[in-house]
């Protein structure tokens, strides 16, 4: 284990949002009570905007008799108005999504303003499409501004979405359907990725062909590509006709805190997809607090992550997150080879990309391929780096800060997992010399032990199983339809705890390591 670390730079630690000492003051306030979390995270509940104010901060018992994890319950918002709505009266035209498409020739920039206006059009089609709040809206799609706009649209509504990843079989896709019991599905007639076209809308087909689909009233098709896919009469619209006419005005639904947002099955041990469900206010309010500390957020960034739409790190930090903070995100339909590997370098200097947020795949992949290619682009706007998806090699974190990054871009590996709705451990920039692999420090509120099989607390340096203590807004509230399969996965193992399912080391100097 690898204990060298890399001093963030004077000019990067003199802009930086926290310092070490007011990391270390923050965090030990946010843990050392039950009231001082409570008075921390009824601060961070400050950043968004609510309906109505939530005076009830927690109510979290993870006894298995009396088991519950509420946050902020009492508050009442709406997560589209918090990602649009209150942004128009500041920055209407900022540009809220940058789309960058598969092949370098298409590229589209929509502003707040233009984003706000799509989403409600959509929000008022389906509406009239009989979608009505608690109603699940199934997304299949490509990585095209209908992704978020769609997901936007069922916020504003209070429908739940449940994103299927496009590249999911049509069976993945038709046990997705049958367990969330979906009134609607938005997909396109093909997803492009690499030059290689996928045939959505013909697994869709194929999909509704299983048994225990027959809930699906309703297929909206995106025209992507416009090669020819069969409409059946009744229940298949294309999305621009769907859309035409609709007001751009749609009166937002009022949410409870506690109201599911989203469900995003992860495929579980048992082969059977587990659908993990996260609510609205928690959800909402972690998610803009992780960003804004983890990212190191400036007015002016231009923040890509790579992620897509179809796994958490692609709803919470391409979507709600930097939407929600008035952050220009960046969307992109494509992969790192296409046309060639200086692919992502281009990107970043095409649109003065300021923070990069991608997987240890990805990293590893370019890195095969040799320094000549990223050594084609400037990549100059950049100042922050980060990993995500799985702990990253010392070699490759080596290659992506000294290549990528040119020397002078702090790295934050991040760990965290569906269920955990946003990152609970990261080097905030500014607060810690990252060390190459580890994800160092907890986040604010966050209480991870590290627990021997016997289930007894190892102190000190140490190896064994991952645990949290605390709970925190962003947690998952339970497995979709098999509560008793939530509490036996995550709170039966180790009584008292969130079990991970991770293993850790806690080194000497009291870093985490994620060792998988």
């Amino acid at each position: 284990m690898t204990q060298k670390s890399f001093p963030v730079a004077d000019d990067f630690l003199a802009a930086a949002n926290t310092s070490a000492e007011q990391y270390q003051t923050d965090y030990q306030q946010s843990i050392e009570s039950p009231e001082s979390n409570d008075a921390f995270w009824a601060q961070r509940a400050e950043l968004v905007d609510w309906i109505k104010k939530p005076n009830k901060i927690s109510d979290v018992n993870y006894d298995l008799e009396d088991f519950r994890i509420k946050w902020f319950e009492d508050g009442q918002l709406n997560v589209s108005v918090n990602c649009l709505d209150r942004h128009l009266k500041t920055h209407p035209y900022k540009p809220a999504i940058i789309w960058e498409g598969d092949h370098p020739s298409q590229h589209k920039i929509i502003s707040f303003k233009e984003l706000h206006e799509e989403v409600c059009r959509l929000g008022n089609a389906l509406r009239k499409l009989g979608v009505e709040k608690g109603d699940r809206v199934t997304l299949y799609m490509p990585m095209i501004p209908e992704a978020m706009i769609g997901m936007l649209a069922c916020t504003r509504i209070g429908a739940v979405h449940s994103v299927v990843f496009g590249g999911f079989s049509a069976e993945s896709l038709g046990n997705r359907l049958v367990n969330s019991r979906s009134k609607v599905i938005i997909t396109a007639d093909e997803g492009v990725r690499g030059n290689k076209h996928t045939p959505l809308k013909a697994n869709v087909d194929r999909a509704l062909d299983m048994d225990g689909t027959d809930t699906v009233t309703n297929v909206v098709v995106v025209h992507r590509t416009g090669n020819s896919v069969p409409m059946s009469g009744r229940r298949d619209i294309w999305y621009h006709t769907l859309i035409d006419g609709e007001s751009e005005h749609c009166k937002p639904e009022v949410m409870n805190a506690e109201d599911p947002l989203f469900l995003l099955y992860t495929s579980g041990s048992t082969g059977k997809p587990k659908g993990v469900l996260h609510t609205t206010g928690g959800y909402l309010t972690y998610a803009i607090s992780t960003f804004r500390d983890v990212f190191d957020i400036k007015d002016d960034d231009v923040y890509w992550c790579t992620a897509d739409v179809g796994w958490v790190t692609g709803h919470t930090y391409t979507t709600y997150a930097p939407l929600a903070n008035g952050t220009t995100t960046v969307m992109f339909e494509g992969v790192p080879e296409y046309p060639t590997w200086a692919r992502i370098g281009h990107i970043i200097d095409k649109h003065d990309v300021t923070i990069l947020y991608t997987a240890p795949t990805a990293v590893r992949a370019m890195m095969k391929e040799g320094d000549a290619f990223v050594r084609e682009s400037d990549r100059s706007s950049l100042r922050l780096l980060g990993t995500v998806g799985e702990p990253i090699n010392p070699e490759a974190w080596d290659w992506y800060y000294h290549i990528v990054g040119s020397g002078k871009c702090p790295i934050v590996d991040t760990w965290w997992q569906t269920e955990t709705g946003g990152i609970l451990m990261a080097p905030i920039p500014g607060t810690v010399a990252p060390k190459p692999g580890a994800a160092m420090n907890p986040l604010y509120g966050i209480k991870p032990e590290i627990v021997n099989t016997d289930g007894e607390v190892l102190e000190g340096a140490a190896e064994g199983n991952l645990v949290i203590k605390s709970s925190w807004p962003g947690q998952m509230r339970t497995i979709y339809n098999d509560h008793e399969r939530f509490l036996k996965t995550y709170f039966s193992e180790y009584p008292g705890y969130y079990f991970t399912g991770d293993g850790a080391q806690r080194d000497e100097d009291g870093h985490y390591w994620i060792t998988g």
